[in-house]
């Protein structure tokens, strides 16, 4: 039996504690009514609590709550790329079919891609909506616009429209349905979606979901839908590349394959509708990137007359290639990167013996991408200075045995370590030692003075890195230096006179003040450095001067000659549009060196550098045999009792947490080590090669010893019981490894740390879960296309156990594919929400017998009235003699007896 009782609601019941005001009220009514008469007064005193109890309803709004059966439908419109033309026209019809008859706050359209548009409520066509004309909404504006590079709204458009979110367009859809209507929302879409799971936004939903398939896109079309290649193989493995490509409708293209930057096959196939396979056989020695691309045979132009169709007739370009990352596991490999790699050969022969691949590069052939440096396991740098690597190439440094755990050995040189300028650099971050010392006492001091350009085209970057590279210059001195600054544009000034080093700070703070502006002159800088420098006791003097521009005339070979007299050496650095004859001519007069700067991220390095091979002070070359400090077993089998002479090493310092393996009879560090994030990174500050280890390359040590040293740091590889697989789920990738301990049981409970670096270069930790005995599952959203590099390390009791690289390629958006309507998970959709799959247009407005609602009826327009209307009520009662009416004389009290 239904209640005859009206259902009510309050929408702000905090305010009902004012009722508890109700006593003083009553109180304070009854003191001012008492003279009237009795019943008067208390017929008085029952219509004000009235009218107080009707305003404190009106307050909390009160509601009247009834059933109601009218529908609000959402009207959810697929505009991706993978819906076609006829797709999009038949949503529209459907949308105003259904729209026709309706009223305008019953209804609304959402159209969405890869994240949804503009609500728009009341609008009877989709074609209307400003979101059809890539008008950002407020929802895609954060999530496509903000620092993407497409700043106009045909590029917004079209990167918004390079995905298909059904999950989040549902969860809008149904928050956005206002309340005391029967929720409905009409899913017109193909059903292939690129991110998130719908099903999980239905499951959640109590609203009724019908959906309309939409026919996906028709348009002529080929794609490379993947290449598959084998995760990894044995060093010189025969494998297959698959090569994938889809198609609908019959065409010819030429289908080309590469081997990282090498085209390694060519040649124009038959494309037929459908799923098309090609295989190409491959044998690799490293892990290597192969791509697949196909583009217009060279002689369609005379295919035109083709009966059946135009040759490559394909309307999306950016999904006409795709690639794949091999791995290898043979020969660990190293890459020796030396300044002179005729004087690696040594080393090289040496560690080929010992079962080390040794591939050896010049400057120019250091790595610049990650790609290319995980093919190895252990990086050395051999006498390479600093300003020979570029800021991307130390950042790639750092990530190579941070995050993926490579190994890193810089051997020592006259370009290495403080003398390569290092100092204060990421790769002296990795590094065990510091570049900068204690100057022994006997060591001779160094005057020097710094020649700064600071004219007008100097402004910006440039000068506030010559700024930081004479601050670095200026850290790297001792008490007994001394060091001067001179800046110049159309005249000279001096920053800061020449001064002891011991008062460094205050030139570092003077340095700090330097501006841009004016001319540039040259010579008079020299003039007064020269002068200066003549005054000094120091036994080492050297000039660095730095500037872009072409310098006003003057006597500088006389002056550099007069320096050379005088033994102040000069060195120049140029940068910019530098007059570099004039710089190169003035180095070698002064005999100093030359660099010209095309990064000016390098300029700090060169300073570095220049300081430290000025002082004089870095480099030790009396002859000298090691000293063992710590044991270890890295070293067993290697008697350094019987090693030779060194002749010469680089002066460093060690880090608190490094560990000192070897050191010169000086004490300095000759071999140490340090674990640096998942890697391990090595300084051996004399060389491998002819200069200083000359007697070293005939002990029959040398070969045990750089072997032993270079497998101590190589990345882990020992991943026998490590099954890495996987998965892809749009743009979210699975990651699933299965572990087996040596005893052949289920590895459990195990430390397993996922580290991640993206195509940009930015690291990110993952967490890892162990969902099933020996079974640990992470998923990671690789949305960013390019190069991703994965870093799996598993320890059990703090010990490692396995360690494995692995690599993927991150192609074009599933949007581009070719697929065929999802009619599948359409019908899914509407199945488990209660809704209709491929409703009638007129019906979608229809509620289902079991769909009501509750509508509210706002109550405090009535009680207002209510209110007023006894408030002149009681003005009356108050006003008028109204004893005959009541029946009794006048009647008071004296309360305040």
């Amino acid at each position: 039996m239904a209640s005859v009782w009206p259902q009510l609601e309050f929408t702000q019941p905090e305010w009902l504690w004012t009722v508890l005001l109700l006593p003083v009220l009553v109180l304070y009514f009854y003191r001012s009514l008492v003279d009237l008469p009795w019943r008067q007064m208390v017929t008085s005193l029952l219509v004000r609590c009235i009218i107080v109890m009707l305003l404190i309803l009106s307050l909390c709004g009160l509601n009247r709550l009834a059933s109601t059966q009218d529908v609000f439908v959402v009207f959810a419109v697929d505009e991706s790329h993978s819906v076609g033309t006829e797709g999009r026209q038949q949503s529209h019809d459907f949308v105003a079919r259904a729209t026709a008859d309706q009223d305008e706050n019953s209804f609304a359209i959402l159209p969405f891609a890869s994240v949804p548009g503009k609500f728009q409520r009341g609008i009877h066509s989709v074609a209307d909506t400003s979101d059809m004309d890539g008008s950002p909404g407020s929802v895609r504006e954060s999530a496509v616009l903000t620092g993407a590079a497409a700043t106009d709204a045909a590029a917004a458009k079209e990167a918004w429209q390079r995905g298909s979110n059904l999950q989040t367009v549902v969860e809008v859809s149904a928050a956005a349905i206002p309340p005391h209507f029967v929720p409905h929302i009409v899913l017109l879409s193909d059903g292939n979606e690129t991110e998130g799971s719908v099903m999980d936004a239905v499951t959640s939903s109590a609203t009724r979901i019908s959906t309309v398939s939409l026919p996906a896109r028709d348009d002529p079309e080929l794609q490379v839908s993947a290449v598959n290649v084998p995760a990894q193989v044995a060093e010189g493995e025969p494998f297959r590349i698959e090569v994938v490509i889809d198609a609908n409708h019959d065409d010819r293209a030429v289908v080309e394959v590469f081997s990282g930057d090498y085209r390694i096959a060519s040649a124009v196939q038959t494309i037929r509708k459908g799923e098309n396979k090609f295989y190409f056989t491959q044998q690799i020695k490293q892990p290597t990137e192969f791509s697949a691309g196909i583009s217009r045979p060279a002689d369609a132009a005379s295919d035109l007359s083709s009966v059946n169709s135009v040759p490559f007739n394909d309307t999306l370009l950016d999904n006409n290639m795709a690639s794949g990352m091999v791995f290898t596991a043979g020969r660990p490999r190293v890459l020796l990167i030396e300044s002179i790699p005729e004087q690696a050969r040594h080393l090289e022969w040496a560690m080929n013996e010992e079962g080390i691949a040794v591939e050896t590069r010049p400057a120019e052939g250091m790595p610049d991408s990650l790609t290319d440096l995980q093919n190895y396991e252990v990086l050395i740098l051999s006498n390479v200075p600093a300003n020979d690597l570029s800021s991307g190439q130390m950042d790639v440094i750092r990530a190579y045995v941070s995050q993926l755990g490579g190994g890193f050995i810089m051997l020592g040189g006259d370009e290495s370590f403080g003398l390569g300028g290092y100092y204060k650099t990421v790769v002296e971050d990795v590094l065990p030692v510091r570049s900068d010392f204690e100057k022994e006492k006997e060591k001779p001091g160094l005057g020097m003075v710094l020649i700064i350009d600071k004219s007008g085209s100097m402004g910006g970057q440039k000068l506030e890195m010559a700024k930081d590279a004479a601050r670095a210059a200026v850290d790297l001195l001792g008490a007994k230096d001394q060091i001067g600054v001179i800046a110049f544009d159309g005249s000279p000034y001096w920053v800061s006179e020449i001064r002891s080093g011991s008062q460094k700070g205050a030139v570092m703070d003077r340095i700090a003040s330097i501006e841009s502006g004016g001319g540039t002159t040259l010579y008079p800088a020299m003039e007064q450095a020269y002068e200066a420098l003549q005054s000094t006791s120091a036994k080492l003097k050297h000039i660095i001067i730095l500037t872009d521009g072409l310098s006003t005339p003057g006597d500088f070979d006389g002056i550099t000659n007069q320096m050379a007299a005088s033994r102040i050496t000069v060195s120049t650095v140029g940068i910019g549009d530098a007059d570099q004859n004039l710089l190169e001519r003035i180095s070698q007069a002064g005999r100093g060196r030359y660099y010209f700067a095309t990064d000016v991220n390098s300029i700090p390095q060169i300073f570095a550098k220049e300081t430290m091979t000025a002082s004089k002070s870095a480099i030790n070359e009396d002859p000298f045999l090691p000293m063992l400090i710590r044991s270890t077993p890295v070293l067993d089998g290697v008697n350094l009792d019987e090693s030779p002479f060194l002749l010469g090493y680089v002066v460093t310092r060690p880090k608190a947490t490094s560990e000192v393996i070897l050191t010169a009879e000086t004490g300095d560090p000759l071999l140490c080590w340090w674990r640096y994030g998942l890697g391990m990174s090595v300084a051996f500050t004399s060389d491998a090669k002819s200069r200083w280890a000359a007697e070293w390359l005939t002990w029959n040590g040398y070969n045990k010893f750089w072997a032993q040293v270079i497998r101590h740091c190589m990345k882990r590889s020992e991943n026998e019981g490590f099954v890495v697989d996987i998965q892809r789920r749009g743009p979210r990738r699975k990651i699933i490894i299965d572990a087996v301990g040596s005893n052949g049981l289920f590895l459990n409970m195990a430390e397993t740390t996922l580290s991640l670096i993206d195509p940009q270069l930015s690291t990110a930790s993952i967490d890892v879960q162990q969902t099933a005995p020996g079974r640990y599952e992470a998923e990671v959203d690789m949305a960013i296309p390019g190069a991703w590099h994965i870093q799996l390390t598993q320890k059990s009791g703090g010990q490692p156990l396995y360690q494995q690289s692995r690599g993927l390629i991150v192609g074009y958006s599933d949007e581009l594919r070719l697929r065929t309507a999802n009619e599948a998970l359409l019908q899914s959709i509407a199945q488990s929400s209660g809704g209709t799959f491929e409703p009638d247009a007129a019906s979608v407005f229809q509620p289902l017998k079991s769909d009501t609602a509750s509508t509210a009826t706002p109550l405090w327009p009535l009680l207002l009235l209510i209110a007023m209307t006894l408030f002149v009520a009681d003005v009356a009662l108050r006003r008028l003699d109204m004893s005959r009416l009541f029946g009794t004389e006048l009647h008071r009290r004296d309360l305040r007896a």
